[in-house]
């Protein structure tokens, strides 16, 4: 998913969020465990378009870091690692269609659109646990997940926290929305 309107950063954010990513980086090797930091950059500074979607992710409060490496595709993969949803991505509906569907108190976006205009995918349920792992989000707020189309197409969307000790994957209907629940990212580089 790429946002051909992308502007690319001035050097002093690109500068900022470099550094930033770099502290996340060294602070939480758990998360990745064996890569290392100057190879992730590299990468990084190749992709103006993927940088800004770090930013953009980071912006709203998501706190990207490295989960992972594909050896098959050469791509390091990020996450929203923040403890709680994204704080800049919260009171959102699942869709464009839940999001007109709403006759009245329609929140401002849904996931799938700020997804879509960051560059950045939802995570899935699968990537969801994956993240769990590594962690303990989302104990107090909730993630919407990409939801498989049989599901969306009955009217319902799914999303996953982590309560008593378990992660939790409900469903709602997909124009529904609360102040607890945003979305989650992932971003392939």
């Amino acid at each position: 998913m790429t946002n051909s309107k992308v502007n690319p950063l001035a050097p002093e954010q690109r500068e900022e969020l470099l550094r930033a990513l770099k502290a996340r980086f060294e602070k939480n090797m758990n998360r990745h465990d064996g890569l290392e930091w100057a190879k992730v950059q590299e990468k990084l500074e190749a992709s103006t378009e993927k940088l800004w979607s770090l930013n953009e992710m980071d912006r709203t409060g998501g706190e990207p870091d490295v989960v992972g490496y594909d050896h098959k595709t050469d791509e390091y993969i990020f996450y929203d690692c923040s403890v709680e949803s994204p704080k800049g991505r919260r009171s959102i509906c699942y869709d464009h269609e839940a999001l007109e569907s709403r006759k009245a108190h329609k929140p401002d976006n849904s996931a799938m659109n700020m997804a879509a205009t960051m560059g950045i995918e939802l995570l899935t349920e699968e990537q969801y646990r994956e993240l769990q792992k590594l962690g303990h989000f989302d104990t107090k707020t909730s993630s919407w997940i990409k939801t498989p189309s049989e599901i969306r197409k009955l009217g319902g969307a799914i999303f996953a926290d982590y309560r008593y000790g378990s992660i939790f994957v409900y469903h709602n209907g997909a124009e529904s929305y609360y102040g607890a629940r945003g979305f989650r990212g992932s971003l392939r580089v």
